[in-house]
C-alpha cells in the first residue's frame, strides 16, 4: 500500500503524465534551474507547516482539468538535519483521503530540496524542489522539476496557507507560469474540505 502511494504522489507531478504523452508528445522543455527565481535568505522554520495547492502549471497539465481537478494539501515538517518530512494529502475519486510522504533534502542553496532516498522510486532520476517566492504567512510559489527514464516533467504551484489568496497573487503565479512557457498549461483546483481540512 505505500508503494502504491508513492507513485499516486509521483503522479501528482505528472499531472496524468500518460494524457500527456498521448495527446501532447513534444512536452515543454523544462528551464535551466539557473532561470527560476530562489527566494532570497530562506527561512526553513518559517515555511514548514500546512500549504493548500491553490494553483498549478505544469508541461503535463491540461486546461481541460480545469474544474475537475480537486484542491489538496502539502505540509512540510522540518526535522533537525535541515530536511522536511513532506505529506501531501488528497481525496480519491472513491471518496477516501489518501497520503503521500516523501523527504526533501537541502541542496547547496537554502531554499532548494531534492528528493531524499531517491532510489525507492525506479525510473527516476532526479527530483528538484526551489521555493521561488514567499512571504511565509499567506503564499509561496514553489518550482518542481522531475527527470525520469519517460522524460522531464516540470511544474510550479502556488502555495496558501488558506484556500482563498488575493487576484493580485493569482495574476503574479500566473506571470510566473507565462515566463516558464506555461500559458495554456495553468489550472487552479477546486477548494474541496474533505481530507483536507481534517
Amino acid at each position: 500500500m505505500p508503494l502504491n502511494l508513492l507513485w499516486l504522489g509521483l503522479t501528482l507531478l505528472g499531472a496524468l503524465q500518460t494524457q500527456a504523452q498521448t495527446h501532447s508528445p513534444t512536452l515543454i522543455p523544462a528551464p535551466p534551474l539557473l532561470r527560476v527565481p530562489l527566494q532570497p535568505d530562506f527561512q526553513d522554520d518559517k515555511f514548514q507547516g500546512k500549504w493548500y495547492v491553490i494553483g498549478l502549471a505544469g508541461n503535463a497539465v491540461e486546461k481541460k482539468e480545469q474544474g475537475q481537478f480537486k484542491m489538496y494539501t502539502t505540509t512540510y515538517e522540518l526535522k533537525e538535519d535541515g530536511s522536511y518530512n513532506v505529506t501531501s494529502t488528497l481525496l480519491q475519486e472513491d471518496g477516501k483521503c489518501s497520503y503521500w510522504i516523501r523527504t526533501f533534502v537541502p541542496s547547496f542553496q537554502p531554499g532548494q530540496f531534492n528528493l531524499g532516498n531517491i532510489k525507492n522510486f525506479p525510473g527516476l532520476q532526479s527530483y528538484t524542489v526551489r521555493v521561488t517566492a514567499t512571504n511565509y504567512n499567506q503564499f509561496a510559489i514553489v518550482f518542481f522539476k522531475k527527470v525520469s527514464k519517460n522524460g522531464e516533467y516540470f511544474k510550479t504551484t502556488l502555495y496558501g496557507r488558506t484556500k482563498e489568496l488575493t487576484p493580485e497573487l493569482k495574476e503574479r503565479f500566473i506571470r510566473f507560469a507565462k515566463s516558464l512557457g506555461l500559458s495554456d498549461h495553468i489550472i487552479f483546483p477546486v477548494p474541496i474540505d474533505r481530507c483536507i481540512d481534517d
